[in-house]
Parts: structure tokens; sequence; C-alpha cells
């Protein structure tokens, strides 16, 4: 497998932008992973301003497959005192592929301190059964670059309410930087998927996040990731996704809108 570390450190420069090359045991069918596409616009965008404030929310719209030889083009759209917002494109041969929107914003004084997202009270993961069980071959091509493990919740395809409570790492325990956090993030399957009577394609189209913590430097590297599906119909599903740090720390806050063809 080629590791997160290996083809982040392959990311060149271009005279319009940022290159990468997204190989197959990243891909989800026929396109680039969606937590990769996005941590690759973030990577891109790092490179780019290398001295921006600390990264806070982002947006991305899964537009098109992408996969193979990838084009990354940063923009900014606004720099201030202490932010600064900027636009990134992912393209590969049919154009655009993922459209990222990025605020980065320095921390500032302030008197107010509130945080209300407390982490559901679980058994550590050696303790927790393995999320994928049996023949996986069948099975999206970037899940073996992750290791997953059940702390709550449901499986695909059994009927459970549609919430996922796992911990989830890279198997690469050198991806530690900020977009290999992003990329681990959307790496579970969508929670819609425990009412599937039959397994059919699913796609995500939009994710927007918030970046509320970093893990510590010493961290083990393992993330609990709840994810719950509020809405189901039509062809979509609207879901909610919080990630936690092993010692119980917010990380990352975000929303999903999924298109299901089933």
């Amino acid at each position: 497998m080629t590791s997160y570390t290996d083809l982040v450190a392959a990311i060149a420069a271009t005279d319009t932008g940022f290159s990468a090359h997204v190989s197959d045991d990243w891909k989800q069918g026929r396109t680039t992973y969606g937590g990769l596409s996005a941590a690759l616009c973030v990577e891109a965008a790092q490179r780019a301003f290398p001295d921006a404030p600390p990264l806070r929310s982002a947006q991305f719209a899964f537009v098109g497959p992408a996969a193979g030889e990838l084009s990354i083009g940063v923009k900014a759209l606004r720099q201030g005192k202490s932010t600064l917002f900027a636009s990134v494109d992912l393209l590969g041969e049919q154009g655009v592929a993922t459209h990222g929107t990025l605020t980065f914003g320095a921390a500032r004084e302030s008197h107010l301190s509130h945080e209300d997202v407390p982490c559901p009270a679980v058994a550590p993961p050696d303790q927790c059964e393995p999320f994928h069980k049996g023949d996986t071959s069948q099975a999206p091509s970037f899940i073996r670059q992750f290791d997953f493990r059940v702390a709550g919740g449901g499986r695909p395809g059994t009927g459970e309410p549609p919430e996922y409570l796992l911990w989830i790492r890279h198997r690469d325990a050198a991806a530690t930087s900020l977009s290999a956090l992003i990329a681990l993030g959307d790496a579970p399957p969508p929670p819609a998927m425990t009412l599937f009577k039959k397994f059919g394609p699913i796609s995500t189209m939009t994710w927007a996040l918030d970046i509320v913590g970093l893990p510590d430097e010493d961290d083990d590297g393992w993330r609990l990731l709840r994810s719950k599906s509020e809405t189901i119909g039509d062809g979509y599903s609207t879901q909610e996704m919080h990630l936690w740090d092993s010692r119980g720390r917010p990380l990352i806050l975000a929303r999903q809108n999924v298109a299901i063809f089933v």
C-alpha cells in the first residue's frame, strides 16, 4: 500500500499550483476517496500559504470523480489581519473533482469559554472488535489504510438505527498532520447503510467541518467517531459527525450530505 505519509510527501509544486498522484489503494470505486481529496486540498493550501494561521473551518463539494494524476489550484479569496479565506480546486482529467473553501484564523484573547461536546463513555480500542468482518475484497480499496473498531452503534445492513460509534486510526503511524486527521474523519461509510436491505453505491456530495482541537504530540493515534444520520429520503441522507481524541477531547465537528443509490 502507498502510505499516507508517502503520498503527501510526493505532492509537488507546479507553475499553476500543485500536483499529486493517487494510487489505486486510495480509491473508492473509480474515484479518489473523499477524505483524501479533502486532505489534499488542505495540504496544498498550507503549502501555498505557509504563514497562514490555524485552519478553523472548511467546506468541500465533491463535484466529480478523479484519480491518478491530479492537479490542485489554490487562490486567496481574502486575507485580513487575523483571517485568511482560500479557495481550492482539485482537478482530474474531467475537470474539477473537489472544490474547497478554507477558513484560517489566528487565536485571539477572549473572556468567553464554553464547550458542550461530551465524549461517550466506551471501552478502549483494544477491547473492541473490528468493524469489518469476513471478506473485504469487495469493499472500497481505501479502507485498508485504516483500522476500525466498534465501540457502539450499528453496522451496515443490520437494520439497526443509523448511527456508528467507532474507534478509528491510520495504519500509517506517521500520519499525524492536520490533513491526516481530516483524511481519517471521513473513513467510515455513511450510517444510513445500517438500514440497507441490499447494497448499492453511495456518494458524499458535501462535507462541512470545524476544527475545534488538535491531538497532543504523544497521542496514540486513535480517534472516536460518532456519525449519525438525521434524515434519509429521496435518495439522500444528512448526517452529523463528531470526532474526539483518545482522551475525550473534541477535534472535529462536521456535517455531510450523502447521495444514496438504493
